[in-house]
This record gives structure tokens, C-alpha cells and sequence, in this order.
């Protein structure tokens, strides 16, 4: 299996699958094999802009997947929209098909659980597609958490987005997305710091999520398409006394939310907002008090040496080869910052708190 050169099918021909694509193409150990996309031709042109050769093209998940054994398929990426995540994942993993799976994972936590069965049906590898995991920022603010040099983390806020950042496409209605932009950048801030502290299991939360600029014509002129959410807050209790304070934006008439705090008994490291939390965030600030004195320690952003796209895509097909191999994002993980976003949405919607119960899977 590792000298193997494996065959990938990419199911979506949007945007973010040709991040997919470009990484594939700089591997010599793997060959995008099968393309599928809903709409006719598309999957054909999206190859061909790409200089993808010999490929066959669907028209639906379905027909790839069925297709699989002829392809010799090892592997597939879903880069559909929202609510196309679950279903084709599902399918893949029942026919024994290993699945990078873009986030968010799901729209709802039910989904996630459905997917999450299928996985352990199948004893194949499902990772999920957080590439922000794999820059040098990430894993130097991880380290510093996980160092102790904090000391007992017991508070958290956490956040970000634009101004004004609304995208269109399948991003912006209900039908397509689910969840706006909770799903887009709002996953990747909650995997920030779940990750950092080890992914405690949520409890509560008490949420706030509102469409007030995307549903005006006179400040975003696709109003009348827009129907998900593109700013949200939260107040989300976790297991081990942690409270994390959460609030995300696509559009808000400051120029950020917040900076990300993470605070504990013994110090506290401040993590400048960015408007996507998609790798790098610049140079953090550590605040501890050492022989009564009140010090702060400015942290210069590392080197980054390896392209995420390509950590997140490489890591995958490294699982894939390696016998016994754990998923490099796995969804045991996922599924808690799915049934956060989860919460918030029912507890927006409810106007009150509401607890996160967690099906067995």
C-alpha cells in the first residue's frame, strides 16, 4: 500500500474543490481518477481548466460511487455544498471508500452522528477538512496551551471575522449552506481552541445569531437570496469548569469582534482576530506575573513552511497508506464543535439556553 499510487475522485467541482485538485495534481503517489458535479459539464470543465487527464466524469455522487470498483477508487474528497455533506459521505464510507470531508462537517448534529455511524460501520478513514490545523501559527499557539504554561484554562473568548465579507454563491441561502457564516469560519475558531485544550465535551449554550445585513437590499445586493446566518454569539459551557465566549461575523459595522483570549489560573495569551482563521494571525501576546511583577511577552508569528491545503490533503492520503493509521482531523472531535454550532442555532432560534446532548455513536 504505501508504494500504491492512489486513485481519487472529487464529488463537487466548486470553489474549494479546486484547492483539492491543485494539491492532488503535486502528488506523484495519487491520481484524480472520477470527477462528479450536479450540475451537467461542469465536472468536465473543472478538469479540463485543471489539465486533469483521463478522469470520467458524473453526474452525481451516486453514479461515482457506484462506479467505484471499476475505478479502483481508494479515496474521494466532498467538496459539495452544506447540506450535501452528509449524504455523499455516507455513501462512500458504506462502500468502503476513505473520505476527506470539507467542513463544516455537517449542518446539524444529527447529521454529523449519521456520519459518524456509517465511519464505524466501515473502519475507513473520515478527516475533516481543517487545514488551519496544519499551519505553524496553530501549532505554536497549541503548544504553548498544552505546555501548562497557562495553567488551568478556564476561560476562553473566541472569535473574529470582517466588516464586511459576506460571500454569494451556495454560501448565502438555507436550501444550500444551512448555516451561514457559523459554518464557513465559525468552525474554524471553535477548532482553534477545542483543539489547543483537547476538545472538552460541550455542555450548554446560550446563543444569539441574527440576517439583519444580509437582508438588507440598501447593504448586501443579494438580499433577496440570503437566508443564513452572518453573525453569531454565544456563551458555550464546557466540561472541566471552561467557559468559552464566542462571536463570529460575515458582516458587522465594527472592524472585529474581538481578539481570541485564552485564560487560565496562572497566565494568558492573546491571539490577534483575523477574518477567517485560515492559517496565519500575526504575533501573540503572553501576559503572566512572575516575582510580583506583571510581564508581557510578545510572541513573533513562526515560519510557515508547509502550504495547509497540502498538510490537510497529504495527511490524508499518508492515512490512507498507513495500516492502522488514525484520521489526522477525526471526527470524534469534530462532532463536539458540530454539536456546539448545533446548539447555537437552537438556542437562537428558541431565545433561551438549551443543553448539548451527545447520541451514542
Amino acid at each position: 500500500m504505501a508504494k500504491k499510487k492512489l486513485r481519487i475522485g472529487i464529488i463537487g467541482t466548486g470553489g474549494i474543490a479546486r484547492w483539492h485538485a491543485y494539491q492532488y495534481l503535486k502528488m506523484d503517489d495519487c491520481k484524480i481518477v472520477a470527477l462528479a458535479d450536479l450540475v451537467p459539464g461542469k465536472a468536465q470543465k473543472f478538469a479540463e481548466n485543471l489539465g486533469i487527464k483521463g478522469a470520467k466524469y458524473y453526474n452525481s455522487h451516486k453514479e461515482l460511487l457506484d462506479d467505484a470498483e471499476a475505478l479502483g477508487l481508494d479515496g474521494v474528497s466532498i467538496c459539495t455544498y452544506n447540506r450535501q455533506h452528509a449524504e455523499p459521505t455516507i455513501y462512500a464510507l458504506d462502500r468502503g471508500i476513505n473520505v476527506l470531508l470539507e467542513k463544516p462537517f455537517t449542518v446539524t448534529l444529527d447529521e454529523a452522528v449519521a456520519v459518524m455511524r456509517a465511519e464505524k460501520r466501515s473502519g475507513k478513514i473520515l478527516s475533516i477538512g481543517f487545514q488551519p490545523r496544519f499551519h505553524a501559527s496553530m501549532q505554536y499557539m497549541k503548544e504553548i496551551v498544552r505546555s501548562g504554561r497557562l495553567g488551568q484554562v478556564y476561560y476562553i473568548q473566541t472569535g473574529g471575522g470582517r466588516r464586511r465579507g459576506i460571500p454569494g454563491s451556495t454560501f448565502i441561502e438555507d436550501k444550500t449552506a444551512g448555516i451561514g457564516a457559523l459554518g464557513d469560519i465559525g468552525c474554524y475558531s471553535l477548532d482553534m481552541c477545542l483543539d489547543a485544550i483537547g476538545y472538552p465535551k460541550p455542555l450548554t449554550v446560550s446563543a444569539f445569531k441574527t440576517d439583519i445585513i444580509g437582508k438588507d437590499p440598501a447593504q448586501y445586493d443579494e438580499a433577496d437570496r440570503f437566508s443564513v446566518d452572518e453573525f453569531a454569539v454565544a456563551l458555550i459551557r464546557l466540561e472541566g469548569g471552561v467557559t468559552m465566549d464566542f462571536r463570529i461575523s460575515w458582516a458587522l459595522n465594527v472592524d472585529t469582534p474581538g481578539d481570541t483570549l485564552i485564560i487560565g489560573n496562572k497566565a494568558g495569551l492573546r491571539i490577534p482576530s483575523t477574518d477567517c482563521w485560515n492559517g496565519g494571525f500575526g504575533e501573540m501576546t503572553l501576559y503572566e506575573t512572575v516575582d510580583g511583577k506583571d510581564i508581557e511577552t510578545k510572541l513573533p508569528e513562526p515560519e510557515n513552511k508547509v502550504d495547509c491545503f497540502y498538510g490537510k490533503v497529504r495527511s490524508f492520503l499518508d492515512a490512507i497508506k498507513t495500516p492502522g493509521a488514525k484520521s489526522p482531523v477525526p471526527s470524534s472531535q469534530i462532532l463536539y464543535n458540530q454539536a456546539i454550532i448545533d446548539g447555537i442555532v437552537r438556542s437562537a432560534n428558541l431565545g433561551r439556553e438549551v443543553d448539548i446532548v451527545i447520541p451514542e455513536i
